[in-house]
């Protein structure tokens, strides 16, 4: 697999994930991803981003529900 950025060869390995959004702060480690080996760029598979929206929208209906008490 090529990196889009750089042409450069990807490498399957794992990534911290951070987000920032509706006041709070989401850290996830070691996440699957596809890594540049000359530039860096990160390619998440589809099922891991699938994942990650999962806990992100799992975490905001818990906020609104915090919210809302």
């Amino acid at each position: 697999m090529k990196c889009l950025q750089c042409n450069g060869e990807m490498e399957k390995g794992t990534v911290p994930y951070s987000v920032d959004r509706k006041g709070y702060h989401l850290y996830l480690r070691d996440i699957p991803a596809f890594v540049c080996s000359q530039c860096g760029e990160k390619y998440f598979p589809e099922d891991e981003v699938d994942a990650i929206q999962s806990v992100i929208k799992t975490l905001e209906q818990q906020i609104d529900k915090l919210k809302a008490a």
